[in-house]
């Protein structure tokens, strides 16, 4: 009698045909993940269609008010079951309404990041985060969190108007050094705001425990390479908070990290480290380093001549250990928009 000779599971070639099944497996999930999620998306926003025709009658004002969508979700639930909450229901209608062209509905986000996407009013900001959340494949988690954090409005502040419509159509573009900065840095994920006292090493230490989310805050394109690195010279150590590489400009980016004001002094430091940087660890391809120093605090005086005829890329940002003010930002962005508007040559 044969007995059947068994493979060795350490044999590469098996280890491999184990690992291409994974991959076959991986795929398949995702395929029927997106599958699922588009199917939803479709099915609610022909639910909302539906809604809208027979309260509506395609008007955008409901004859019956909100007290059809009440006798809506509990007629369904009872027929249906879950998922025909009031506020999904809400949410199904003003989905129609806001997407009347279902072609222009993305075909990777799930119902719960358009849950999200539409408690947001303005339609550069939702177009900005939706266009954001499918190229840098944000979950909802992340989603919410930039929501919270205001990136279009802090992001749009530092630009001007055409680059503002831009950025609603396109999502954020990486093109210079610049696109990459933003002032004020938001750490509300730290913690810290609850400590009567802390230093910065308390900050540095917080940002790296929380080094996915501190990614998220930093950008598209960041890579961390480590912290406190060392630069030998004249038989000194210098030590550099946080390096990370950027992989679309091509550069390191170093971050200096202060918790009261930033001072001339610090500047002086930073351009000292871009230029080690430059001389010293730039490879070919690599292109000029950043510097970004955070405070909490800058005098914009004081930095305005502190950063007179250096000629390295370096940047002076504020941070804040809480979620920006909402009305006060939507407020300043208005402003900003408006000004925008009458600084406009004519004709535009």
């Amino acid at each position: 009698m044969n007995k059947k000779t068994m493979i060795p599971r350490t044999n590469d070639d098996y280890q491999e045909l184990i690992h291409q099944v994974g991959i076959a497996l991986e795929d398949g999930r995702r395929v029927i993940v997106a599958s699922v999620n588009n199917a939803m998306v479709q099915t609610y926003w022909t639910i909302g269609r539906h809604i809208v025709n027979y309260e509506q009658k395609g008007n955008e004002k409901a004859e019956y008010g909100t007290g059809l969508l009440k006798q809506l979700s509990e007629d369904l639930t009872v027929q249906y079951g879950d998922g025909f909450g009031k506020s999904n229901v809400f949410s199904m209608r003003r989905f129609y309404l806001l997407y009347p062209k279902f072609q222009t509905v993305s075909g990777i986000l799930s119902w719960s990041h358009y849950v999200e996407l539409l408690k947001i009013d303005d339609p550069l900001e939702r177009s900005f985060y939706e266009k954001e959340a499918e190229s840098e494949h944000w979950g909802v988690r992340e989603l919410k969190r930039q929501m919270k954090s205001m990136l279009f409005h802090r992001l749009a502040l530092s630009t001007d108007k055409k680059a503002v419509l831009r950025l609603a159509q396109e999502g954020q573009i990486i093109e210079k050094t610049e696109d990459v900065i933003k002032d004020p840095y938001v750490f509300e994920f730290t913690g810290l705001p609850q400590l009567p006292i802390y230093k910065e090493g308390d900050l540095e230490e917080a940002l790296i425990d929380n080094l996915s989310t501190f990614l998220l805050e930093l950008g598209k394109g960041f890579t961390f390479e480590g912290r406190q690195k060392p630069i030998h010279i004249g038989g000194r150590i210098f030590k550099v908070d946080l390096v990370f590489y950027h992989r679309i400009l091509k550069c390191f980016v170093l971050i200096d990290l202060k918790r009261g004001e930033v001072t001339h002094e610090d500047v002086g430091q930073m351009n000292f480290y871009l230029n080690y940087y430059r001389e010293e660890m730039n490879t070919p391809g690599d292109t000029e380093p950043i510097g970004i120093i955070l405070g909490a605090y800058k005098d914009k005086l004081v930095m305005q001549y502190a950063l007179q005829n250096i000629t390295n890329q370096l940047f002076v940002s504020k941070y804040q250990l809480y979620l920006p003010d909402r009305e006060q930002l939507e407020a300043e962005f208005q402003r900003f928009m408006g000004d925008q508007s009458d600084d406009a040559p004519e004709g535009e």
